[in-house]
């Protein structure tokens, strides 16, 4: 029952997404760019799986997807596991994870299947300063999240800005837009938008793994077909022959 109501308290901001009116990026994801995948663990092992698990997923099947030896495994992914063979979860405490973020952290196995990857992708980009949070940040497609910024290093912190448009119809409403605090961070932020992308990437790859070999799979299942479909023709062909 309680993980039921942890996946309703994070799925419920989704169903309301479409009426906040924040556009969300296009994440582009490629499953079958292994070095995208590679980025995307190493940065979800140092940053994520303080507090979020993958309880769904094996070291190992990650190992073998994303061409990473045991020892590979051991040296740059495994940081608390003792075999390749374990799923990946974390020693944070449920009841200290509510009492210090006011909800428990959830299992990341499927939140890209859950969520999709763009707005996961804009997720992690909309963090801004919001001082009256008890974590001293907001998220524009998450409004009063629970979770710090714990990249604010890497993009660099940023501050939001109202302004006030007017559309098609003569209507004038507000707008929110997301600037950096320090200008002199918009290097280091267009490298986290790439980091992100990493993160996305594995974390939709994390989702269904097996996606990566019907990926392989299905041209060649294609290529069958349409020979197949020439030797047929011609079977065809010699069946009917005489009847013409």
């Amino acid at each position: 029952m309680k993980r039921l109501i942890f996946a309703l308290t994070w799925l419920l901001p989704t169903m309301a997404f479409a009426s906040s009116g924040v556009e969300l990026q296009q994440a582009n994801n490629d499953i079958t760019d292994q070095a995208s995948l590679q980025t995307g663990a190493k940065l979800f092992v140092n940053y994520c799986m303080g507090c979020h698990s993958l309880q769904y997923a094996r070291f190992q099947r990650i190992g073998k997807d994303l061409g990473l030896t045991d020892d590979d495994l051991k040296e740059h992914l495994m940081f608390g596991a003792e075999k390749v063979g374990e799923t990946i979860t974390i020693a944070m405490d449920q009841d200290d994870a509510e009492r210090w973020f006011g909800v428990t952290p959830p299992d990341l196995s499927v939140i890209a299947r859950a969520r999709g990857t763009d707005w996961l992708y804009t997720y992690m980009l909309s963090f801004y300063l919001d001082p009256s949070r008890p974590m001293g940040v907001n998220n524009l497609v998450f409004k009063d999240v629970g979770m710090p910024h714990v990249l604010w290093e890497q993009q660099g912190w940023q501050k939001a800005v109202h302004k006030s448009e007017t559309d098609a119809q003569g209507h004038s409403h507000e707008v929110i837009e997301l600037e950096l605090v320090n200008p002199a961070d918009k290097e280091k932020a267009e490298q986290y938008e790439k980091d992100m992308r990493n993160l996305v990437n594995f974390l939709e790859y994390i989702g269904e793994p097996a996606k990566l070999e019907r990926h392989s799979l299905g041209w060649k299942v294609l290529l069958f077909l349409f020979i197949f479909l020439g030797f047929s023709v011609a079977l065809k062909k010699e069946y009917w022959r005489d009847i013409h």
